[in-house]
């Protein structure tokens, strides 16, 4: 069985490491406990979006970015040999002509 939280927590784990910062110093920044981000990685326990988007902004990295990362690593494990890669019509409307990629 996949496990998302896994996942989130292997992404968010190479993420911390290729940047070369400690499990403290994020766990600091994020205000979040040492512990339980250390859980997270492991993929013990589910990240509230609250606890991702901290940790995204101690990594001086967009959520967008962390969930995309994490979607490509699930579409892989579940054998998705084709997903589309496109910004959906309605959301280009509602944030600005800058997202659509055509």
């Amino acid at each position: 069985m996949i496990l998302v939280r896994q996942e989130i927590g292997d992404v968010l784990r190479e993420l911390r490491q290729r940047q070369g910062q400690t499990l403290r110093q994020v766990a600091s920044k994020a205000s979040v406990a040492l512990g339980y981000l250390s859980e997270v990685e492991r993929g013990q326990k589910e990240a509230s979006s609250e606890i991702l988007a901290s940790v995204a902004e101690a990594l001086d990295i967009p959520i967008s970015i962390i969930m995309r990362t994490v979607g490509d690593r699930l579409a892989v494990l579940e054998g998705v040999d084709h997903f589309p890669d496109v910004v959906p019509d309605d959301l280009v409307a509602e944030v600005g002509p800058e997202l659509s990629l055509r």
